[in-house]
């Protein structure tokens, strides 16, 4: 399965990148939420994993805009939280505009591996 993760996070999206590839998938890595667009219509991945607090463009506009161009990919929101923002607060309007799912960081890679394995049977 091909998988984009999109994280200005560099070490977590260096690990997120390499459990998938552990676990037999596919992974593009993009580090901000126009460069994970680009990739997206590139690419064309099963699934996309996107950090919510980004620069430049946050997750919420990236999952906005994955949407818009594609209804039945699935989209996982993960975020450890802002300044700004408590998680707890944004991933009720991840889901709203489009996430499949959340997930809070710090998370291990048995919890991330089970979200994903659920996302893609509810796709077939």
């Amino acid at each position: 399965m091909k998988i984009l993760v999109i994280d200005d996070d560099i070490q977590c999206n260096e690990m997120l990148c390499m459990i998938l590839k552990f676990s037999g998938h596919h992974a593009l890595a993009a580090f901000d939420g126009d460069e994970g667009i680009k990739l997206f219509v590139r690419e064309h991945p099963d699934l996309v994993i996107t950090d919510l607090y980004m620069p430049e463009k946050e997750g919420i506009e990236t999952i906005i805009e994955i949407r818009k161009l594609d209804q039945k990919v699935k989209i996982l929101a993960i975020s450890g939280g802002s300044p700004r923002l408590d998680v707890t607060e944004m991933f009720p309007a991840a889901t709203l505009l489009g996430a499949d799912a959340v997930l809070a960081k710090p998370f291990d890679s048995t919890t991330l591996t089970k979200i994903i394995n659920e996302l893609m049977a509810a796709q077939i």
